[in-house]
């Protein structure tokens, strides 16, 4: 079955619509948008923008909508001119992966869709021409992008050791006390559709609770083995402008969006032990918390500082650890890699919240680099150039089309 029969079917209901309310029908008949002859229809606006209303996805609105109808009728061109045909085997299963998003069967989520006002049609027209056009981009490009042994070598960096991977990455980190975790986790969902960087951005502007919120979540360039080692193949498994699932860590949830990937020229260092210290202030993340981290910080330069801070104190409020990278809780891990020997982090908790972390790098002990996945670094590399590939051609496919507003 070839991408343009959804669309044959959505005309197929407009017609049984046309039957039952003709003045109404007449308007849904109206053309949009014309794309090479191909009407964009005012009823596959409507459903479009009902359906991402539905699944609480950013774009609903009308022109965002429209450009990307017009993007989806130029790829359904593409799609039949190379004479690519969807199995319906194929389509069921995208459908069926899909409504798993929801922990729905397929049955299930066209049901709920058309209780909201989502015809099945229009539910299968999008999910088809996204399956289609991956395929004919793998077809078209993929000879293109295959990754020689050669480049996951340099990619990763050899033993001996001249280049590794960095990467580009936004954050959200969001406090998630007991109490908030069921709002904060329906909040990270909605995060995690959003469409744009600068959507993103400014999520992490209103939400996050890290250092970085003020540049919109922005991070710069970190190499690849100084993330958490359970993050990395997460990161490598995304497209540049993808967003990770919502990730739990202790009193946050965690969100990263990757905004670019590359190859350096620079050695690359493993390491066998990181030390840190925690200094634990109560309050949690409230104005007294944070004034006082603020003080501290002020007043120390490096870990050993912290000492004479807590001399007279309880033994506990002060943490001294060295501990190898994969032994490091998550969290930590996480804003240790963003810190040089004295920087300090004020992003987490501990005690559902009560206890604010004011967490200080001490030092690292390098290792020989140990390899990232070769297949993760080999997904990352390919996907990055098959990526840039794709946005050039339908940016050409754009160029060369007839696109006519009536």
């Amino acid at each position: 079955m070839s991408a343009s029969s959804s669309i044959r079917r959505i005309l197929a209901a407009l017609c049984a619509l046309a039957l039952s309310g003709p003045a109404v029908a007449q308007g849904l008949f109206d053309p949009v948008v014309v794309v090479n002859d191909a009407v964009v229809t005012e009823f596959e606006v409507e459903q479009r923008q009902t359906f991402m209303r539905f699944l609480n996805a950013p774009g609903s609105n009308r022109q965002d909508v429209i450009d990307t109808l017009v993007d989806e009728r130029l790829q359904a061109q593409a799609i039949a001119a190379s004479g690519l045909e969807m199995t319906e085997e194929g389509i069921d299963a995208g459908l069926t992966e899909f409504a798993g998003r929801a922990d729905m069967d397929k049955d299930q989520f066209i049901a709920v869709l058309g209780q909201n006002g989502v015809a099945e049609e229009s539910f299968r027209s999008f999910v088809e021409v996204g399956i289609a056009w991956r395929e004919l981009i793998s077809a078209r490009f993929g000879s293109r992008v295959e990754i020689s042994e050669e480049e996951i070598d340099r990619a990763l960096g050899s033993t001996t050791g001249t280049t590794g991977i960095r990467v580009l990455v936004s954050e959200i980190i969001i406090p998630a006390p007991p109490e908030r975790k069921a709002d904060v986790d329906q909040l990270a969902q909605e995060i995690a559709q959003s469409q744009s960087q600068d959507e993103f951005s400014d999520y992490a502007r209103e939400f996050s609770a890290t250092a970085s919120r003020e540049a919109g979540g922005r991070l710069p360039w970190q190499d690849l083995n100084r993330l958490p080692a359970a993050l990395r193949p997460i990161l490598l498994s995304l497209a540049p402008g993808e967003i990770t699932d919502p990730l739990t860590i202790p009193n946050a949830v965690a969100l990263f969006q990757l905004r670019g990937i590359e190859e350096t020229g620079a050695p690359t260092q493993e390491f066998v032990a990181i030390e840190y210290a925690a200094y634990y202030i109560p309050g949690g993340r409230t104005p007294a918390g944070l004034s006082a981290a603020q003080k501290l910080q002020a007043q120390v330069d490096q870990c050993d500082d912290l000492y004479g801070i807590a001399q007279g104190q309880p033994e506990e409020i002060l943490d001294r650890t060295t501990l190898p990278p994969a032994e490091i809780p998550q969290d930590i891990a996480l804003e240790l890699s963003k810190l040089d020997p004295g920087e300090v982090s004020t992003a987490l908790t501990r005690n559902n919240g009560q206890t604010l972390v004011f967490l200080m790098m001490c030092g690292r002990t390098a290792a020989v680099n140990e390899d990232v996945a070769r297949e993760d670094a080999a997904r990352a590399l390919r996907s990055a150039r098959i990526t840039t590939y794709a946005e050039g051609f339908l940016d050409q496919l754009r160029a060369d089309a007839r696109i006519v507003t009536p």
